[in-house]
């Protein structure tokens, strides 16, 4: 018997994606609200998500679950270092401090690819399908808000192998078939879902620690006007059947 994995996540994770988006960060990110000094601050933060997420699931290629789901084309940890350089210069490793919310999640990544390596698919989806999805929103608001250059500061959303959006598309319903090919029961599945919930929320908090900067740079009415309406959700049902674009993380 197989497990539709992919619509597991998609559903399981809905309220929780939910919550991502309407996070104060992202309400402001989403109207076009870059600072620099916390745009960078996540881009810090994502390169030790990254680097932890992309050395556990090395560490388990050969895991009959966790190998399956591993795409070379994927891989961030290289296309971070391009924006950190962008935005601190040669010397970013010196610069660069994780914080509190990113340290819980990077423990949580350790935690289970020692406990249970099939966990890893729950992060591996929430991160990567955000950035082949909701994440190209996300850089087209990061290049208008700060006027980059065409070739630079948005690398963690520039995919060199899947240069059009056909491709991205296309990847996306291979990545799918893929989790629904992972020899996972039903218990199984039901932890990995969980385990993506719990993803979502690790980003949120890491969310949340950047919000006083971004109210300190808006000021404290402009932030409570930008925040104060929650969004539908990208992934909740929209009027006539139709879907809001998904503007942060997963399919």
């Amino acid at each position: 018997m197989t497990v539709d994995l992919a619509s597991r996540l998609r559903e399981g994770t809905q309220q929780a994606h939910t919550a991502a988006e309407n996070s104060a960060f992202m309400k402001c990110f989403l109207k076009g609200i870059v600072e620099i000094q916390p745009l960078r601050k996540l881009l810090s933060d994502l390169y030790f998500v990254y680097s932890a997420l992309e050395e556990e699931l090395a560490k388990h290629a050969e895991h009959p679950i966790v190998g399956l789901i591993q795409f070379s084309e994927l891989n961030r940890q290289a296309a971070l270092e391009e924006d950190l350089t962008f935005y601190y210069g040669q010397n970013w490793w010196e610069q660069i401090r994780i914080s509190p919310a990113a340290q819980t999640y990077v423990s949580r990544i350790y935690e289970v690819s020692n406990s249970e390596p099939a966990l890893l698919v729950a992060h591996a989806y929430v991160r990567y399908l955000g950035d082949l999805s909701g994440g190209q929103g996300l850089k087209s608001i990061i290049r208008s808000a700060l006027n980059l250059p065409a070739d630079r500061g948005t690398s963690l959303h520039e995919f060199k192998a899947l240069p059009t959006v056909e491709a991205r598309r296309n990847f996306k319903f291979t990545y799918r078939d893929r989790l629904n090919e992972l020899p996972v029961d039903e218990a199984l599945a039901e932890q990995i879902v969980n385990e993506a919930i719990l993803a979502f929320s690790l980003n949120r908090d890491i969310f949340h620690e950047l919000e006083p900067e971004v109210k300190a740079a808006i000021g404290d009415h402009v932030f409570e006007l930008l925040t104060r309406q929650d969004r539908p959700g990208s992934t909740a049902a929209h009027p006539r059947g139709h879907a809001a674009p998904e503007l942060v993380t997963a399919e």
